[in-house]
């Protein structure tokens, strides 16, 4: 499960996004839609990475189209280790006033339903493989990351059919030495990924109050946007009517008239002014949640690696010291095949 897009690329001012608050959404959805698979049962470990660049099973990503306390939108899309596209949809749900007063709602999201969608349509997926299929899906996930660090010695076991999914076509012997020091290496990455749980799930729960109250202020500054855009736009057109009638009824050559056009031009002014400082008081409520929304980041604290020959720090967010040790893989692997060239040295942990 990769970390959120945020839907931040393409956004503009008049549309009421707040990216401080839509980054941290962007790892706290997918953190909930993890653990509702793995509330199913169905699934083995589920677990949120920074990106897409983990090789797995399967690969669920989800960009944020749309985000308030009133109303959620999500596209998601699911790729599994052959190339196949189990999901590709979007997803929306609407949030009551009800679900953030009813103190009998608990920690439940008010998108839950969104979650349990998602999570219904991969389980149809996945229940359309046989013990067949879902073994040569392992294989494929094993085979495609031995080709990463050896390219040359992996490459000849899985093929693209013309759809471009991917085939086993042969496998290694399961005493194959360089297997064995790929799944070595594959597990210490499992052992950080699941290190980066932590971090996830410590992020979701300091979040949870600070988010859920800015939900539900959101949802009542959508509400209340509404109504203020509503009454502005009334106002403006109110006072722009007045204003182009008092310039019109200004230019009569009849006395009373022109008098009243002069009159019709003021009130105007004072109508039009209305619906800016209408305007302004919207902005104000827009501040505040940007304010809000700028505590919810999070940061990390750096993580020392032991490796044969030294150790390894490594720093900044997560995002980074993830991309860190995806580099430091390639390390530890070389580092292992060096132990097996050498028949003296002793067996690598």
């Amino acid at each position: 499960m990769a970390v959120f897009d945020p839907g931040l690329d393409n956004y503009e001012e008049d549309q009421q996004i707040y990216p401080e608050v839509r980054k941290a959404e962007a790892r706290f959805m997918p953190r909930l839609l993890a653990e509702t698979l793995q509330n199913t049962g169905a699934w083995g470990a589920v677990r949120v990475v920074p990106n897409d660049h983990q090789i797995s099973d399967l690969m669920v990503e989800g960009t944020i189209l749309h985000s308030d306390g009133e109303n959620l939108q999500l596209h998601v899309e699911a790729r599994d280790a052959r190339g196949t596209l189990w999901l590709d949809r979007e997803y929306s749900a609407h949030a009551s006033r009800y679900a953030y007063t009813s103190p009998s709602r608990g920690n439940y999201d008010a998108f839950q339903a969104i979650y349990h969608r998602i999570a219904n349509d991969l389980l149809q997926q996945l229940r359309s493989l046989d013990s067949d299929g879902r073994r040569d899906l392992r294989r494929i996930t094993e085979m495609r990351f031995a080709q990463e660090f050896a390219p040359e010695a992996f490459e000849d076991y899985l093929r693209e059919d013309r759809r471009g999914h991917l085939q086993v076509v042969r496998l290694p012997a399961e005493d194959d030495p360089m297997l064995e020091r790929i799944r070595r290496i594959r597990e210490r990455d499992h052992l950080f990924v699941d290190t980066l749980q932590e971090h996830y799930g410590q992020f979701s729960g300091d979040m949870y109050d600070p988010y859920q109250e800015w939900r539900k202020m959101s949802y009542e500054e959508a509400i209340a946007l509404q109504e203020l855009r509503a009454e502005s736009r009334r106002q403006l057109i109110a006072g722009g009517a007045a204003v182009l009638a008092g310039i019109i009824a200004a230019g009569s050559d009849n006395r009373s008239v022109r008098t009243a056009g002069s009159v019709g031009i003021i009130g105007g002014g004072y109508l039009l002014k209305g619906g800016l400082e209408t305007r302004n008081e919207a902005q104000m409520h827009v501040q505040a949640l940007e304010e809000l929304g700028m505590s919810l980041e999070a940061e990390i604290t750096p993580r020392v690696i032991e490796l044969e020959d030294r150790t390894v720090m490594l720093s900044g967010n997560v995002e980074e010291q993830y991309e860190q040790w995806r580099e430091l893989l390639s390390d530890i692997y070389r580092a292992e095949m060096g132990m097996l060239d050498d028949p003296t040295a002793a067996t690598g942990p």
